[in-house]
């Protein structure tokens, strides 16, 4: 008989207790009285097409050596962050609180709101548009949105191409809602995955 999977709780701090923290300077308080009603996923790599290393890591804590990479001359000075990322083998890691704005979302708007980074939690794949994403990312993405939604008010969950249209193409054609829709129990609609998250057998850790 297979072994129930650990799953994922946010605490009062915004915190996620079973997973790595690596603290981002890249924050900031949210406004006063805002609910967290949207989960943004967006596909990351850094250098650009490459899996593995601590390129990410390194972009949200702003410890980057321009010199180590040709395109990294580019991101010099750029001063960006995500709450999660969640690795090609389903590490998850943590650089901003859930409770405080991280800033990932850049000219966004959601259902007529703008700013995005304010009501939202950013979540990065480790991953491009067009490779398809990992399996056990999907589980461990499923799992934290059901924490989250848990925890605070989700409405939906949608791609960084969904809040900045024409300006961002993540988490790309390669990422597959129904996948997610089905861990979650939450269908994929036009509009955004919708988190009214019922929970499923598989979308533990």
């Amino acid at each position: 008989m297979r072994q129930p999977r650990e799953a994922l709780r946010v605490d009062d701090r915004g915190h996620v207790q079973q997973v790595r923290q690596v603290r981002s300077p890249n924050r900031d308080a949210r406004p006063p009285g805002t609910d967290i009603t949207l989960a943004v996923v967006h596909g990351i790599t850094v250098p650009a097409g490459h899996f593995g290393g601590d390129g990410v890591e390194r972009l949200f804590t702003n410890t980057l050596d321009p010199s180590a990479h040709p395109s990294y001359a580019a991101l010099a000075g750029l001063r960006v962050s995500a709450h999660f990322l969640i690795r090609r083998g389903g590490a998850l890691v943590q650089f901003v609180s859930c409770n405080e704005r991280a800033w990932h979302a850049g000219v966004s708007e959601w259902e007529g709101r703008e700013r995005c980074n304010d009501f939202s939690i950013g979540i990065e794949l480790e991953g491009t548009d067009t490779v398809p994403y990992a399996p056990v990312q999907y589980r461990r993405l499923a799992a934290l949105l059901l924490a989250l939604k848990a925890r605070y008010p989700l409405a939906a969950a949608v791609g960084h191409s969904d809040i900045a249209p024409g300006r961002k193409t993540d988490p790309g054609s390669a990422f597959d809602w129904a996948r997610l829709g089905a861990l979650t129990g939450a269908p994929r609609l036009p509009r955004g995955l919708m988190a009214a998250l019922t929970g499923h057998p598989d979308s533990g850790v």
